[in-house]
């Protein structure tokens, strides 16, 4: 219970470093903005084209009597929005966090610094190129495994009972771990811990995973929110990462030495 009271603390701290440090708060908010106006784009243009795409992937329903046509099309055409907007909320985090790499990384790393007792963050070493490869693959690899979850829960919820009251459950859980594992890689890559690693690391402290990535997957269910909590997050993962690896941080709410006046 402890560490469930832990990770949520973390979410906490980070928005509350971003509030103090107004100027990266708004230079966080550029990629999920970026983001945002993408994913709504292919939304607007799925919902505008998505029935001509139904009809034309469709060719052997072109005779049918009315209105099993309209009816069966009509079906698709709404499965298929459904779909993308499941996908768009499964990839959300990801994509964020592939377009605003070099804007995670430097807020990443003014959190290192500030909470930091010798002021240093850790640096990679790797070109913007390889740690966007990086990034990409591993952001894949996750989700590939997060997809997996998503079916055998799809499947559980048909079960009766358990399919409406613990399966929920477990797939809020099931995201939080997932998202939490996005959101630290930042730091963590940056300290050359790979995926394999990560995961491991991730796995040994599951409920500090789950305060923190389970109530803010549930904010991320809210639309926009996600942009709005998204930079808080990156410096509240940053913290833990540091807690994961046992590395000493100076307390959160110190105000003195040059970090603090930066607003």
């Amino acid at each position: 219970m402890h560490d469930l009271g832990a990770g949520f603390g973390y979410l906490l701290k980070g928005q509350r470093w971003v509030a103090r440090h107004g100027r990266h708060y708004g230079f966080g908010l550029v990629p999920g903005l970026i983001t945002l106006v993408l994913y709504v784009a292919a939304l607007v243009a799925l919902a505008l084209w998505g029935g001509d795409f139904v009809s034309w992937a469709t060719p052997f329903a072109d005779h049918w009597a009315s209105p099993w046509q309209g009816l069966f099309r009509g079906f698709l055409t709404a499965v298929l929005f459904v779909l993308a907007l499941l996908l768009s909320v499964l990839t959300f985090t990801a994509v964020t966090l592939l377009i605003g790499q070099p804007f995670y990384e430097t807020l990443s790393e003014k959190v290192d610094r500030d909470v930091s007792p010798d002021g240093t963050a850790p640096e990679s070493g790797l070109p913007l190129w390889r740690e966007l490869w990086i990034s990409a693959r591993d952001s894949l690899r996750v989700l590939i495994r997060a997809l997996v979850w998503g079916v055998l829960l799809f499947a559980l919820g048909f079960l009766p009972f358990v399919g409406q009251t613990v399966v929920p459950v477990i797939g809020f859980f099931v995201t939080g771990f997932f998202l939490t594992e996005e959101l630290t890689a930042v730091a963590l890559q940056r300290r050359g811990v790979d995926l394999r690693a990560r995961l491991t690391l991730l796995r040994s402290r599951k409920p500090l995973i789950w305060g923190f990535g389970t109530p803010l997957g549930l904010a991320f269910l809210v639309p926009f929110v996600a942009v709005f909590l998204m930079p808080g997050a990156v410096a509240g993962a940053t913290m833990m990462a540091r807690d994961l690896l046992d590395e000493e941080t100076e307390g959160e709410d110190t105000e003195s030495g040059p970090a603090s006046v930066d607003r």
